[in-house]
């Protein structure tokens, strides 16, 4: 099993200088490149302090000017507000500044607010981003690009630089079973979605696999990282309050007001369908998501419901999302080399 990070560059409550929280993530990325980390997973968000990263592309840079084995991974590029031709441009600059080290994760967005700012229309969100992936795709392995489509047209562009790897490693981020299926069906690689239970997990890999070879596909050689939340502690309670206090950062921050089931013009404002259920369930919605979708215990837990997930999910890439510092540095000392 290979491990990453997801990593978020939340800023809850501000109450540290904003410098501060990414020098806590780069002292956190310099621990991944001497440790058995395959990868260091940037998560691009705006307008928010749920995580200020609003461009992976230059904090990718910069990480891989710090690091030198350490593959950088964006989960994701949220293609729909990006020009095409920039954003292929861009990421095949990263792959070759780095050496070669991208995992390029493409996704649609979620926020209600983000596309309102960046003036992409909801219904035309994954039109766009499937254009925009398949523009990307075609910039990188053509010589010059001829595309038309519903939203762009280019006539024999010559797109430069071409990444360094070729082919280029690209996932795309999939969480409803349309999304999935999709996805399945044109033969690409999916990220699954940190917020899903981890049931709901295990049905919507068993879709992907068998709608890909349904329609042709091979899963040989794919690596399907899943998002989880993790929370340790040295005890089952210590653990458990680090859970507590992340879902209520995340709650707090994508639903603020009315449990995210639609902002005032009836657009969902929550990450997933999951967080929805859950806020609209007859169990209080924190606890619900700690006891269904984050991973939290001890180390020894821990280490058990990764082996009881490579079984039953079946799981190969954790992308890890730690919801304490302190649960980093236990995953990194205790349950990493369990797995290595």
């Amino acid at each position: 099993m290979k491990f990453g990070v997801l990593q978020f560059f939340s800023w809850p409550g501000r109450r540290v200088p904003l410098q501060t929280v990414y020098e806590r993530a780069f002292q956190r990325i310099d621990t991944m490149e001497r440790t058995g980390y395959d990868a260091v997973w940037l998560a691009e968000h705006h307008f928010s302090t749920y995580s200020v990263c609003p461009s992976i592309h230059i904090m990718g840079t910069h990480i891989a000017a710090r690091t030198e084995r350490l593959r950088i991974g964006t989960a994701v590029s949220l293609a729909p507000f990006y020009h095409p031709l920039r954003l292929a441009e861009e990421v095949a600059l990263l792959d070759v500044l780095s050496g070669g080290r991208v995992n390029w994760g493409a996704g649609r967005g979620f926020d209600a607010t983000e596309h309102k700012n960046f003036g992409v229309a909801r219904e035309d969100s994954y039109p766009r981003f499937r254009e925009v992936v398949d523009i990307v795709r075609a910039a990188w392995s053509s010589d010059r690009l001829t595309y038309h489509g519903e939203f762009y047209d280019f006539e024999d562009v010559e797109v430069l630089p071409k990444p360094l790897q070729d082919p280029m490693p690209v996932w795309l981020a999939a969480s409803s079973p349309g999304a999935i299926a999709w996805s399945a069906q044109n033969g690409h690689t999916i990220l699954m979605d940190p917020h899903a239970p981890h049931d709901q997990i295990a049905i919507k890999r068993a879709m992907y696999q068998e709608e890909l070879e349904k329609a042709g596909h091979s899963m040989e050689g794919r690596e399907i990282p899943m998002a989880r939340n993790i929370a340790l502690g040295k005890t089952q309670a210590e653990a458990e309050q680090v859970a507590r206090q992340g879902a209520r950062f995340m709650f707090g921050s994508y639903l603020p007001s009315d449990a995210g089931r639609a902002n005032a013009n009836g657009e969902k404002t929550a990450p997933s369908d999951a967080l929805e259920a859950a806020s609209g369930s007859a169990k209080d919605p924190v606890e619900a998501y700690i006891n269904d979708v984050v991973i939290c215990g001890t180390p020894e837990k821990v280490i058990d419901d990764l082996q009881k997930f490579q079984e039953t999910l079946p799981l190969d890439y954790l992308m890890c999302a730690p919801l304490s510092h302190s649960s980093f540095e236990l995953f990194t000392e205790k349950v990493l080399p369990h797995f290595l």
